[in-house]
């Protein structure tokens, strides 16, 4: 055993999951607690609220002793008597903000969407702060921008001119100092109309479009003036005129499956690595096309099924009998291939047989 890591934020499944095959003893703070996490982890807590996580944090310290602590989302920023390995917090509360991300990429010289004066329209308005896409909405006139400010109580946000591409990102990993693209990866966002329809919903690994490599080098240049530490991913839209920065997320991503699917790495051991300052020699390459995409209640429902039962090509399993209210997140289900065709086809294949066990 090369330690025991405490893993705290949101959703941990995908950290835990590769913490565990990197070699490591998981104990895990997390929102769902799935299925699929008790595979991987020795001790967990569960949390309703952000709110409640750090006394979620010091119920499962009171029990166990750590030699390290990894936060997702919703963690980033908690004083953990821990130690940290990951992105400082004086970093990290740079990184997510916003406004701050626009100042920082425009300081390196990046292609940044440009902020918008209030009045100019069709305008991107997104939180400051805020993971997931979540809340993220095209505003095309001073009506919609008055529902919207009043839905979220005027929360302080930033306007940006519309960018039409593919959504992609790259993983990095990061010394502080120095960083090295893992993989790029294309991103699934869910659509449809409401507060999630630029919400993450999966990806694919690796990105195929012709200017992902200059996206790679792009990544590389931000994470590693951004002073983060580990895994580091850059978030872009791929637009007629290539790559343009969206932001920076200082912390796992939710391309953590699909990257160690295709690439056949230890995104964790890259990252523990990188928080000592050794970086790969080389670039990863993809063996192969690997895709997740994450299934949404379509109503309110009960899954009564055991999904467990597909754990081939499943994740984030939740447990007989679990209620979701319409639109919540369900399960994440799997797809590779020698290419994207392939990966694609599959996926398809196992969410027609995933759906007959959420009827």
């Amino acid at each position: 055993m090369k330690g025991r890591v405490l893993i705290a934020g949101f959703a941990t499944r995908h950290v835990a999951q590769s913490a565990s095959r990197a070699g490591y003893e998981v104990c895990t703070v997390d929102h769902f607690c799935d299925q699929d996490l008790t595979l991987y982890t020795k001790d967990r807590e569960k949390f309703e609220d952000l709110a409640d996580l750090p006394d979620a944090i010091d119920r499962i310290c009171q029990r166990n002793s750590f030699d390290f602590f990894v936060p997702t989302s919703g963690a980033e920023t908690l004083p953990v008597p821990v130690p940290l390995m990951g992105t400082p917090h004086t970093v990290i509360r740079r990184l997510m903000d916003k406004l701050d991300i626009q100042h920082f990429f425009e300081s390196l010289n990046v292609p940044v969407p440009r902020i918008l004066p209030d009045g100019e329209y069709p305008a991107m308005v997104k939180p400051r702060s805020g993971a997931g896409g979540w809340r993220n909405a095209v505003i095309r006139n001073d009506t919609e921008m008055a529902a919207w400010r009043e839905l979220y109580e005027d929360v302080p946000h930033i306007r940006q001119e519309i960018v039409k591409g593919d959504a992609a990102s790259v993983c990095c990993v990061a010394t502080g100092s120095a960083a090295m693209a893992v993989t790029t990866n294309e991103q699934i966002l869910r659509g449809g109309d409401g507060e999630s329809m630029f919400g993450f919903s999966g990806s694919v690994t690796p990105c195929n479009h012709p200017r992902a490599g200059e996206m790679a080098a792009l990544a590389e240049r931000i994470a590693a003036a951004s002073g983060g530490v580990g895994t580091i991913g850059v978030d872009f839209v791929i637009g007629d005129n290539g790559p343009v920065a969206i932001e920076v997320n200082p912390r796992f991503q939710g391309t953590v499956d699909t990257v160690e699917m295709a690439c056949g790495c230890s995104l964790f051991n890259l990252h523990m690595d990188a928080c000592r300052g050794i970086l790969p020699r080389v670039r990863s390459q993809a063996r192969r096309v690997a895709v997740r995409k994450i299934l949404f209640a379509d109503r309110n429902m009960t899954v009564r099924a055991d999904l467990s039962l597909l754990k081939e090509f499943v994740s984030d399993i939740p447990w007989p009998g679990t209620f979701f209210e319409e639109e919540q997140a369900v399960v994440s289900v799997h797809g590779w291939g020698p290419d994207r065709e392939a990966a694609l086809s599959l996926l398809d294949k196992h969410i027609t047989t995933v759906r007959q066990y959420m009827r």
